[in-house]
């Protein structure tokens, strides 16, 4: 027997008759033996639904209130799913978080997970009990309620699975694994077997929305096997896991991430003097905002001018902030720019090839997309470009790469 943790997503139990094919899936599982705890997400549309309630009642609420008001979606997809397994047959109980005590710090609305007391969890098992999870929410340690962002869900799957060292974390959303690209976007988009954890942070951190960027965190940290399957459609989904897999054998892109989210700001004129940098991100760290890419560029008149991005949400508190330092620190003036996106290409294949950047840019400018701005690591190049030519550039890169699945090639989806 083994223990199985499976998350399914808002569209998973978007609908009553969905809670019941759930849970019909879940109890096959627990028939065969296996000891399964579910995580699943709000229904549907709810959590946008109790966000347009409260900005009804005021502009700007409170984040702990924020938190109250949205976990009850999942609260609500909890005891469904389990009403529906007890009627099956299947003894189930259903836990919000606070109450299976996921202890994260008090970031409201962004909250992190610290500790998981899992022997009450460990306790149901035992009694062979399906326990069903709240996910996208815990407790800080003054029994205040948090939630973990967008998409905390996963996040919670792939802890619970750590702290309870589950055989396998499922996740179970409307597609049927991970992609070469969206292929809402590029119509030959190539599912993926197997892709890296190392990858699947870096498509995560870029903008793809398969899985949270912080369940992929958890799973690499704690080696847990991770696979992406479609709720309601059979198949192998696509496994996360270690890139030291035997059987891997990793071609050099993965894939191409893009990102919209994104939003560019400068600061013009600025003295040239050392810790410059912090003089301007330090106050926007402290606001909590999150800068991704940076780029400085000296003058000959002892100037520099700083460029960075920061989420498309996050751009009229950067701004505000941005105005205050530039004042401080007689700078010129400040620029803000949020049609702007960005485009990766990820794999860690690239430590061995050479040309990946050169290959990259001369298909962006055979298009005729001109680079705003670059940034790199070791399996990963991304670019800022103007939103228009977003999509424009996603099916230029995953041509020129080749990531294209081959017309009867049995073996197209073992390339990975």
């Amino acid at each position: 027997m083994s223990l199985i943790v499976q998350k399914f997503g808002g569209t998973s139990v978007g609908s009553i008759e969905r809670i019941e094919q759930v849970a019909d899936k879940v109890a096959g599982f627990r028939a065969g033996g296996h000891s399964i705890v579910v995580v699943v997400s709000a229904m549907s549309g709810e959590t946008n639904r109790l966000i347009e309630l409260a900005s009804e009642i005021q502009e700007h609420p409170t984040p702990r209130e924020m938190d109250v008001l949205v976990s009850t979606g999942e609260q609500v997809t909890t005891a469904l799913l389990a009403m529906a397994l007890n009627k099956r047959g299947v003894k189930a109980k259903s836990y919000n978080g606070s109450q299976v005590r996921i202890l994260t710090d008090d970031a409201h609305t962004k909250a992190r997970i610290k500790e998981i007391d899992d022997a009450r969890l460990h306790a149901d098992l035992k009694e062979g009990f399906v326990i069903v999870v709240a996910g996208f929410q815990g407790v800080d340690e003054h029994g205040n309620i948090t939630t973990l962002g967008r998409g905390g869900s996963d996040t919670t799957a792939v802890a619970l699975a750590a702290a309870l060292k589950a055989s396998e974390c499922q996740i179970y959303t409307d597609v049927d694994g991970v992609y070469t690209t969206d292929p809402r976007v590029v119509d030959g988009a190539r599912r993926l077997d197997k892709i890296t954890f190392e990858e699947m942070l870096e498509m995560a951190s870029m903008g793809s929305k398969v899985l949270q960027i912080r369940a992929v965190e958890f799973a690499g940290k704690y080696n847990v096997p991770l696979r992406v399957l479609h709720s309601f459609q059979e198949g192998p989904g696509t496994l996360i896991t270690l890139e030291d897999d035997a059987e891997m054998e990793t071609p050099t892109i993965a894939g191409i991430a893009f990102n919209r989210d994104e939003a560019k700001l400068t600061i013009l004129g600025v003295p040239d003097m050392p810790g410059v940098a912090h003089h301007i991100l330090g106050p926007i760290g402290e606001a909590n905002i999150e800068v991704d890419v940076i780029v400085q560029n000296v003058a000959d008149d002892n100037t520099t001018d700083f460029t960075f991005t920061v989420g498309r949400n996050d751009l009229p508190r950067a701004e505000e902030v941005l105005k205050k330092v530039a004042e401080e620190i007689k700078a010129l003036e400040v620029r803000s720019d949020n049609k702007i996106a960005k485009v990766s290409v990820v794999g860690v294949g690239m430590r061995s090839h050479a040309g990946v950047a050169s290959q990259m840019f001369a298909a962006l400018a055979e298009v005729g997309i001109n680079i705003q701005m670059i940034t790199t690591s070791e399996i990963k190049i991304s670019v800022i470009i103007e939103e228009k030519f977003l999509e424009l550039a996603v099916r230029a890169l995953h041509s020129s790469f080749e990531l294209e699945e081959e017309p009867n090639d049995e073996n197209a989806d073992s390339v990975i």
